[in-house]
């Protein structure tokens, strides 16, 4: 009987063991020690930005960057309704009023033509997130950005190593931000990375991570922030990651590519593009989309693999369907069919770092015989 093919697994084979002993043999382990600002430093340059803060994840690092971009009750954010909880919690806990629009059913990334009209006076920011392998068509939201006085958050979290236009994702607009999450092509656990050229608005973020304290009076507050602080620990980890981020970047494509060649041709069956005029799919999943006339939906087709010891994951919920939205009164009558339709009926299959070639003939093998072809 085949082992059980999980979603995903880590790979954690290169120096992370001898750079966690260096910070257990030195004592440093807290967020105090060397690793951390290494880390920083190293990151910050592999995005071209000139500042990076390591936060505790990548929720923390999106609720910080909107923190210190001083948006507040009244204030409107334009975003993807096909995206995580994460991009409007702070959002929604700030007083500010999140904005939506559909997502694009080639690349599933926000539609960027629907930006222009969702824009009112009340508009302070738009809110980019690359989804699933393929970056949002940066420019024109840059343009958007620039015409109407925006800020502009990147949300690069899926994207580690993804290039826009030979530039690197998490180099765009104001702020941007990123996961550690295992999942993530690179990860320390848990832990993420707020990103930025602008000095002041890196020393916001340091401060807010750091609950506001002050130096010469560290235990007076004039501001409210957070722990958000990433340790010694995790960033050592994360430094070992970074080392190998553009073989991994490589490895995904491959894994990409090989799944591609293997479920090509399933009837009903809509695979990840594998590139736009502007970008390669680096996989960070591999997804599939059913059509609604092939009789199957997401959620029975998840079961199915399950049962037969594929795991899977669930497209993201939109947002102007999630019960704690409607439940604060927001996007009433709000439609959005194509993250709808993305839902119902996306999931993807197994894509950690660690997937073997043998496992994805396996994972292959399988969705075709659930699939019925």
């Amino acid at each position: 009987m085949n082992k059980f093919i999980p979603v995903n697994e880590p790979l954690l084979d290169g120096n992370e063991k001898k750079y966690l002993i260096e910070c257990i043999d030195s004592g440093w382990i807290s967020s105090e020690g060397p690793f951390v600002a290494l880390f920083e430093e190293k990151f910050s340059q592999k995005v071209n930005r000139r500042f990076g803060i390591a936060v505790s994840n990548g929720t923390a690092a999106i609720d910080v960057a909107i923190e210190a971009l001083g948006i507040g009750p009244g204030d409107e954010v334009i975003l993807p309704t096909f995206t995580i909880i994460s991009c409007v919690s702070q959002i929604v806990r700030s007083g500010a009023i999140p904005v939506l629009v559909d997502s694009d059913p080639i690349t599933w990334n926000m539609d960027v033509s629907q930006i222009r009209s969702k824009i009112t006076p009340k508009t302070k920011a738009i809110m980019i997130v690359h989804i699933y392998g393929l970056p949002v068509d940066v420019d024109p939201v840059l343009a958007v950005a620039k015409e109407y006085g925006l800020k502009v958050i990147e949300d690069a979290a899926e994207v580690h190593g993804q290039l826009y236009r030979g530039r690197p994702c998490g180099s765009f607009g104001d702020i941007s931000t990123f996961s550690f999450y295992p999942n993530k092509h690179i990860t320390t656990g848990e832990g993420g990375m707020v990103c930025t050229n602008d000095e002041g608005l890196a020393q916001k973020v340091r401060d807010l991570r750091n609950l506001c304290f002050q130096p010469g009076k560290r235990f007076i507050h004039e501001r409210l922030g957070w722990n958000l602080r990433l340790t010694n620990l995790q960033a050592a980890i994360g430094v070992a990651q970074l080392e190998r981020l553009d073989e991994f970047t490589k490895r995904k494509q491959l894994m990409g590519r090989q799944y591609t060649e293997l479920l090509g041709g399933i009837s009903g069956v809509q695979l990840p593009l594998a590139r736009t005029d502007y970008a390669d799919n680096i996989y960070w999943v591999y997804g599939l989309v059913l059509n609604e006339d092939l009789g199957i939906n997401a959620e029975t087709a998840m079961q199915k693999l399950l049962d037969k010891g594929v795991g899977c994951r669930p497209f993201f919920y939109p947002m102007h369907q999630q019960p704690v939205m409607k439940n604060k009164g927001f996007f009433k009558g709000e439609s959005f069919p194509v993250a709808e339709h993305m839902y119902k009926n996306g999931f993807y299959i197994p894509s950690g770092i660690a997937l073997t070639e043998d496992q994805i003939q396996q994972v292959s093998k399988k969705v075709r015989e659930v699939l019925g072809t």
